[in-house]
């Protein structure tokens, strides 16, 4: 296993050799910039939501649920707050296998840009297939947790 992991770091010095240092630089700055843009259009989308959130627990707080039981001493109200959805394995690994797979496409292929093209989707891909063999491992361990 030792050999095979030398002959991949060698491999992978040898054909950085090729590419001149500024070229290596610019497809690692492109690479960086294109994620800057992602996160920036994620934290928008998420400060929506986070609005969106905020606005209906506003409704829900306004209205009250008034209960009349003959014990009751004070009416009660219910106010719920919403859970907030994690990110799903199969998302969180597309989201890291399409970034190391196009940073690494981008600095192994000739044609940078559609080496991290090609390596950010195939990257993508087996991320998302791992993080959903993850999740589907989970749910199966939680269904046994709870038939015991």
């Amino acid at each position: 296993m030792k050999a095979l992991y030398i002959l991949l770091a060698s491999a992978m010095l040898f054909s950085c050799q090729k590419q001149s240092k500024a070229e290596l630089q610019a497809a690692k700055q492109a690479t960086v910039d294109s994620m800057n843009v992602e996160i920036a259009k994620q934290e928008a989308i998420d400060s929506m939501k986070f609005e969106m959130a905020r606005l209906e627990n506003q409704k829900r707080a306004k209205e009250v649920v008034v209960v009349h039981e003959p014990n009751a001493a004070a009416p009660a109200t219910v106010a719920e707050t919403p859970k907030k959805r994690k990110m799903s394995g199969a998302a969180k690994g597309a989201l890291i296998g399409a970034g190391v797979g196009a940073i690494t496409g981008a600095i192994v292929s000739e044609k940078k840009g559609q080496g991290a093209i090609i390596g950010g989707l195939a990257g993508a891909g087996v991320g998302a297939g791992t993080g959903a063999i993850i999740d589907n491992e989970k749910k199966k361990k939680e269904a046994q947790e709870q038939q015991k």
